[in-house]
């Protein structure tokens, strides 16, 4: 369970806006604010949005630990926000930050680096 079931701290346009998921999260992309380089994905609701965009850090949703993590305070890789969009659709939030180290928890830059797959037959 989010913080889904309590009042939004959005502005009510804003949160009208949104358009979640059966658990209340909205994907949320991280991407490096200068060089367009994918970071990663994590999940937010409308509280970690909130926070997101009123301290300038990206705060997320851990579906497995079921609680608000801010990116970095534990690793010192945080995630410092530049700008924040939604999609054309309101149900995908795309965060610009500068990354400060790692992105990945596995300490690689972007959690997109496993190699891609293979296209065609």
């Amino acid at each position: 369970m989010t913080g889904s079931d309590r009042p939004s701290a959005l502005t009510p346009a804003l949160a009208a806006r949104l358009k979640r998921g059966a658990d209340g999260l909205l994907p949320a992309i991280a991407q490096q604010y200068d060089t367009g380089e994918v970071l990663m994905l994590g999940w937010m609701d409308d509280e970690a949005l909130h926070r997101t965009l009123t301290t300038g850090r990206c705060t997320y949703w851990s579906r497995s630990r079921q609680e608000y993590w801010v990116k970095g305070d534990t690793s010192g890789h945080v995630q410092l926000v530049k700008s924040v969009a939604l999609d054309c659709d309101a149900d995908t939030i795309l965060v610009k930050v500068d990354q400060v180290g790692a992105a990945c928890h596995t300490g690689d830059r972007t959690c997109f680096d496993a190699g891609d797959l293979p296209l065609g037959p």
